[in-house]
């Protein structure tokens, strides 16, 4: 008898609140630590980054005039799921090689993390907002309004926990999102993407893509419908395409200066401002 071949599984991205094949019909292989092939994950290409810019488009008004509130709420319904199954996710990081202990802490870091920033949903405007004295006879506020569609590139380092860690600070906030996922590692991405699509998140709001990085920057970098970039790859060319790209229609920018995503400065309100816009509004005050 014939030694049997096992039937690899072929990870779909997340696109749109569905689980859509790349529109290439191409995958490639996801090895582990010691070389074997584990899994197939799509090849993602510019088709895919238009359509799921377009899903996160589409569902940013829905999803910005959530209340502070819900949006909080969503964002913690979200570490519950992710709690339910994290031993699925200890599984597939110690795949990768990593140690069972260490698995087992960046799980439960993440979960931590989600309920951190679910706690800040209506926290930030009112220590980010404030009342400006003027001359004349009006109130003047000025407060944290969501920019938009954000592209998060993540890295290849922890890629649970950097992964939550880029995305929860930018949802929490109001925007949407397209994440191109680890290059080497994008299991536990896919993987969240199932647990994104049983919690309550609208369909749109995080949009997953797996390929190789640079057949997808260019075109997610340059999309006139993507106004931010969260990038966490420390590259110094592909920072300088992402800046270039970025300046073409003026996009907000912000590299993330850690490998160490356990550390508590990536754990800080001052993310959610990164893709805030101020808005300042003006009110007549007395009769």
């Amino acid at each position: 008898m014939s030694q049997r071949v096992d039937v690899l599984k072929t990870y779909k991205t997340y696109v749109g609140g569905s689980f859509p094949r790349s529109e290439s019909e191409q995958t490639y292989q996801i090895k582990d630590s010691s070389d074997k092939v584990i899994a197939n994950a799509c090849r993602c290409t510019r088709k895919d980054v238009r359509d799921a810019v377009g899903a996160a488009a589409s569902s940013f008004n829905g999803w910005k005039t959530r209340s502070a509130y819900n949006r909080g709420q969503i964002l913690y319904r979200i570490a519950e799921m992710l709690e339910g199954r994290k031993e699925q996710f200890v599984g597939e990081l110690s795949r990768k090689g990593m140690k069972q202990a260490e698995a087992e802490f960046e799980v439960q870091l993440t979960v931590d993390r989600l309920i951190y920033y679910a706690g800040w949903t209506d926290k930030y405007p009112q220590v980010f907002g404030s009342v400006n004295p003027v001359a004349s006879a009006h109130f003047n506020f000025s407060v944290p309004e969501p920019t938009g569609v954000i592209g998060i590139i993540s890295p290849d380092e922890d890629p649970l926990l950097s992964l939550v860690s880029l995305v929860a600070p930018v949802i929490a906030g109001g925007n949407t999102c397209v994440v191109l996922s680890s290059e080497t590692n994008p299991l536990p991405a896919v993987t969240f993407g199932e647990v994104f699509h049983s919690s309550d998140v609208p369909g749109g709001v995080v949009n997953i893509l797996t390929g190789f990085r640079n057949e997808m920057t260019q075109s997610l970098s340059s999309h006139k419908s993507v106004h931010g970039i969260l990038n966490a790859v420390e590259d110094s060319d592909y920072r300088k395409l992402i800046d270039e790209n970025a300046s073409i229609n003026v996009k907000r920018v912000h590299h993330v200066e850690t490998e160490n995503y356990t550390d508590s400065v990536i754990e800080s309100p001052y993310l959610l401002l990164e893709f805030q816009e101020i808005k300042t509004t003006w009110h007549p005050a007395g009769n």
